[in-house]
């Protein structure tokens, strides 16, 4: 994550997750695996866990995460630590008229979903003293954008009243409640937020207010207590984002955009004003600024906790022994020295966790130097720059007669490896799932230039890389030129900020995969995750092969078969008989690639009879591919990441062959459904 994602347009689940079985489009905010959670009766009434640990007055309890949910109805729910630095997840779905205060989440959160989801559809909701501050990263997320803090579900009608709440670091939304537009309100009073992904306030309703708060997003994590937010910057998400006509009420409040370019957005016609307050880094929409200034004071609001023991025992920031303004500084000093020099000196390096500048050594912070993610660059001319920073340096490139230090030590710059001066960036559509690869002539690197996530999926074989970006970004910097670009799907294309058109770049199909039978009859299955099509001088005299999506099935015999095709060769079967396979001239083993003992059961997702699409989502408990079996299409919007699979179907099928069990299972619409066990057997 987080990559500055795309959002879509409409007020759903941020990333096409699925999470229910109802046509409520944002009951899939909850995340799959907890909504399902929250589906089963058992969970009604889970446990408080005290261990034992408290204040010094001993009045809170601390309750472990192992996946539960928790029910919050027509009650007082208060004085709680929430410890999930065990990677549990944990969801608390606040169904009344409560009222949660004096509430700490402590630790990197793990999970999937929102924390807090209100579902209470009538009353008044009060959250008071709340702290979600340690952050969040994806790696137990089930969707694209990962966790978020607080989410106001479309089912519900009841007034919700944040106080001194305090949520950094979710790579989703910190409060997702533009739901409000359906009923309800919302107002947030004295309320903190930092570097939250996708949104920190997401407000609609016209009776929604904001009163003395403050967000902003920076480059910078709010603690190193937990250490890195994961390959996910979030510096790019937006701190106001107003939904719907009519706007909200906005006080005394204080933004500030960071990379993103906006600090307040409105959409769908919304129009707001900002009595008071300021704002800084621009604006998107229709948002009046004339009453608020420009130098926006982003310190955190008296009254809001700055650590989850201070919020669990009650007290507030000015009574928590931790200050989000002054966290440890990083451990190490870099620092490029231009005393004495009469020419100006640049420079620019990249470390593999965090930058930040500083005034060691007596270096003033030069404004004109700049930091994207890791990466930090400037100037320096008869004076020096001083920057802290984790781990390690990974490239430096220097021009110029300024000395370089690190930790009080003088280096060669010629011992790091240069800087890599080119970008490319895949910006990814909202709706579709797009595919690319690309080859170079020298080195490259995944980046989060532009608020791009350094995604998992993305795969670099030398100077070869090829990934998948839907509403996401994924970027790269490289040296040398961009020899070879194919792109399959509707992302657009930036190298070095210029979008370029793909076909300008090498074959559209610049791999040759050839199957030669070796005389007697030979069935064989070939996946790829770009496009393929048959060789046209191979044309076969019967009409034996078949291509649907990224799959071929066919068969040899004596002759051969050759095939174009974009993106990794990802699984060759040899289903009968005995062939040799070569891959752009050189032979393969088809082992090598794919699972390729076949897998023994299929889920058919039969939409044929429905006048509507219906989406799915499932996870199996082994391997899992995509499939033709009973006729199905196979789809390149159909998305698989590991063992996890969603789709949709309309008026076709959808196969997958897969081992294991199917876990996890999401349907929403009327598809039929169909597990067929030991297929290959029958």
């Amino acid at each position: 994550m987080a990559r500055e994602s795309s959002v879509p347009d409409d007020d759903r689940c941020v990333g096409d997750e699925l999470s229910s079985t109802s046509n409520d489009e944002s009951s899939e905010l909850l995340g799959r695996r907890s909504y399902m959670k929250l589906a089963g009766a058992t969970t009604a009434a889970a446990a408080v866990f005290s261990t034992g640990a408290s204040a010094d007055e001993g009045d809170y309890d601390v309750i472990e995460a192992r996946g539960q949910v928790i029910r919050i109805g027509d009650e007082t729910f208060e004085n709680k630590l929430v410890d999930v630095s065990n990677g549990n997840g944990i969801t608390f779905v606040v169904d009344g008229a409560a009222t949660i205060r004096n509430i700490g989440i402590s630790g990197l959160y793990q999970g999937d979903g929102f924390i807090f989801s209100i579902t209470a559809p009538r009353g008044t909701v009060e959250f008071e003293n709340i702290y979600i501050g340690d952050g969040a990263n994806k790696s137990g997320a089930s969707f694209v954008h990962g966790p978020g803090a607080i989410f106001y579900h479309a089912t519900a009608g009841a007034d919700v009243i944040f106080r001194e709440c305090n949520v950094q670091g979710y790579p989703n939304n910190g409060w997702y409640c533009s739901n409000s537009a359906k009923g309800g309100s919302i107002t947030w009073e004295r309320c903190f937020g930092k570097n939250n992904g996708v949104t920190t306030f997401r407000a609609a309703n016209r009776n929604d207010t904001l009163r003395d708060c403050v967000a902003y997003n920076d480059n910078t994590d709010y603690s190193t207590d937990y250490g890195s937010w994961g390959n996910y910057s979030e510096s790019s998400g937006r701190p106001l984002w107003v939904w719907q006509p009519g706007g909200c009420t906005v006080e005394d409040c204080h933004f500030d955009a960071g990379q993103y370019g906006a600090a307040v957005l409105t959409h769908r016609g919304a129009s707001i004003s900002l009595d008071g307050g300021a704002v800084s880094g621009g604006t998107h929409g229709r948002v009046n600024t004339s009453r608020a200034g420009s130098n926006p004071d982003l310190s955190i609001p008296d009254g809001v906790p700055t650590s989850a023991e201070a919020a669990a025992s009650g007290g507030s920031a000015s009574e928590s022994s931790a200050d989000a303004d002054t966290d440890e500084q990083l451990p190490n000093v870099v620092v490029f020295d231009g005393d004495g020099t009469d020419d100006s000196t640049s420079y620019e390096f990249v470390v593999s966790d965090e930058v930040e500048p500083s005034d060691d050594d007596g270096a003033s912070i030069d404004s004109a130097a700049t930091v994207d993610g890791t990466r930090a660059k400037g100037t320096v001319v008869d004076y020096l720059d001083a920057w802290r920073f984790e781990g390690e340096i990974e490239r430096l490139s220097l021009a110029g007669d300024a000395t370089v230090r690190v930790n009080g030590t003088e280096v060669d710059p010629d011992e790091f490896d240069d800087i890599l001066e080119h970008t490319l960036l895949f910006d990814g559509d909202s709706s579709d799932v797009t595919r690319y690869e690309f080859g170079i002539d020298g080195d490259v690197e995944p980046s989060n230039y532009e608020g791009a996530t350094i995604d998992d999926a993305t795969e670099i074989e030398g100077s070869l890389a090829h990934g998948v970006v839907a509403d996401w970004r994924d970027a790269f910097r490289f040296s040398g030129d961009l020899d070879q670009l194919t792109v399959d799907g509707p992302a657009t294309v930036l190298l070095d900020g210029e979008e370029i058109d793909p076909a300008d770049y090498g074959e559209d199909l610049p791999h040759a995969l050839e199957v030669d039978g070796q005389g007697e009859p030979t069935s064989f299955e070939i996946t790829v995750d770009g496009t393929i099509k048959l060789d046209s001088e191979d044309e076969p005299e019967d009409e034996a092969t078949t291509i649907s999506g990224s799959t071929v099935q066919s068969s040899v015999t004596d002759d051969s078969l050759t095939f174009q095709f974009s993106g990794a060769l990802t699984d060759v079967s040899i289903i009968d008989g005995e062939a040799a396979v070569s891959l752009d001239g050189e032979t393969i083993d088809p082992d090598d690639f794919g699972d390729h003992e076949l897998l023994p059961h299929a889920l058919v997702i039969d939409g044929t009879r429905d006048e509507e699409p219906s989406a799915y989502a499932f996870e199996a408990s082994g391997a899992v591919f995509k499939s033709t079996y009973q006729d199905a299409t196979i789809d390149a919007e159909d998305v698989i990441e590991g063992r996890a699979v969603r789709g949709i179907v309309g008026n076709h099928l959808d196969a997958y062959w897969f081992d294991g069990d199917i876990e996890d299972f999401t349907l929403r619409g009327d598809a039929a459904v169909d597990v067929q066990y030991n297929v290959r057997d029958q």
